[in-house]
């Protein structure tokens, strides 16, 4: 040991991210070993290294005593006083073991033993690291698939994006740099085992917050993500400083900040609405695009009667009810949608109300002044 192996031990330490406090540990744990594997015992043997030449000694602590029975565990006074003239009997005397007095077999247990010592830190070390990264997210680049499976190497570990993980649809190649979400981060005998996600609803919250500073600082807040992976996304977003309007610090100028999102998406819409703790209202902007004529929402039973205009009932419910079931989703509400013919036949709005509206004229306006929905979406078209 030497200053030379010092300084090779301080590079492994930044190239591995091991400490060298317990690389240097690993060398005096290997000695012991080496010494116990030739001598047949070592528990009375210690073996230190200097932090700061890198000089190594080995010695085993012996009792001073008059007649040798034992010479692993006892030394001679004689003996020991040519090493040091102040031992008396009784004391413990320091006695040098020679590394060349080791076996071959020894010395190698000693280097496997170091080596698995590097491994399993590097294993911690990785583990650790990862580990941060659990529920949040990083950029990988796209490698293999494995199976119906695909790996995503993160740097210094391997991450695995199930196939039900993965984007229906989307398209994934090789050398391709992608962001994903971290699901979970395992440790295990063969370094961390980490599971990755491209349709967690929080990789969208995960991106907006990267990408709007308002939401990183905490003056606007996300409320609530529903999404269904490379279609639609809808998110409802708050602020409690009345100067601020969530709904634009999110989308941008000129849309660039939604845009960046989408484009991390591969094109997913996503539409943005105010959240409102009045459920009602918080129902009336989740079905944006649609306007809606009324909202009686029942907060115990967590349902919903929705009436819209007859031309917004398709656009309420969606291509396949993706709207409707979005925006329940998003609110927590069982919604039913009927369109104002169904309502009327029903008896389910007050027709007099109506009535003194279209023989006002303003009946259109009355739309769009009470249903205009407080939303901001990449793609308004269903």
């Amino acid at each position: 040991m030497n200053k030379e192996l010092l300084e090779s031990l301080e590079l492994v330490e930044k190239a591995k991210g091991i400490k060298k406090e317990e690389l240097i540990e690993a060398i005096e744990n290997s000695l012991l070993i080496a010494c116990k594997t030739h001598f047949g015992k070592a528990d009375n043997v210690k073996a230190v290294v200097n932090r700061t030449t890198g000089d190594l000694s080995v010695y085993a602590e012996k009792e001073v005593v008059e007649t040798v029975e034992d010479p692993l565990t006892q030394v001679s006074l004689a003996e020991a006083r040519i090493r040091n003239p102040k031992y008396i009997l009784g004391d413990i005397a320091h006695i040098p073991i020679a590394s060349k007095d080791f076996s071959r077999i020894a010395t190698l247990n000693a280097k496997n033993v170091i080596t698995q010592k590097i491994r399993e830190a590097e294993r911690i070390s990785l583990y650790h690291e990862f580990n941060q990264l659990e529920k949040d997210i990083t950029t990988g680049v796209v490698q293999r698939y494995v199976g119906r499976n695909l790996s995503i190497n993160l740097g210094r570990a391997d991450a695995m994006l199930s196939e039900n993980e993965q984007v229906k649809g989307e398209i994934l190649r090789p050398t391709e740099r992608v962001k994903v979400y971290v699901l979970e981060v395992k440790d295990t005998t063969k370094g961390p085992r980490i599971s990755v996600s491209r349709t967690h609803p929080d990789l969208v919250k995960r991106l907006f917050e990267t990408e709007v500073p308002e939401i990183s600082s905490g003056v606007v807040e996300i409320k609530g993500i529903a999404r269904e992976a490379g279609s639609r996304t809808k998110i409802a977003v708050y602020s409690s400083n009345p100067d601020v309007d969530p709904v634009g610090a999110c989308v941008g100028e000129g849309g660039e900040r939604v845009n960046a999102v989408v484009r991390e998406l591969r094109g997913e819409k996503i539409d943005i609405i105010n959240w409102d703790p009045n459920p009602a209202y918080l129902i009336e902007n989740a079905l944006s695009p649609a306007m809606v004529i009324s909202v009686v929402a029942d907060e115990e039973e967590k349902e919903a009667q929705v009436i819209v205009p007859d031309y917004q009932l398709s656009l309420a419910i969606g291509k396949e009810g993706q709207n409707a079931r979005l925006a329940a989703k998003l609110t927590g509400f069982k919604i039913d949608i009927k369109s104002e013919t169904q309502a009327r036949e029903m008896g389910l709005f007050e027709e007099m109300d109506y009535e003194q509206y279209e023989e006002s004229g303003e009946a259109q306006k009355n739309y769009s002044d009470y249903a205009e929905p407080q939303t901001e979406t990449t793609d308004s078209k269903q």
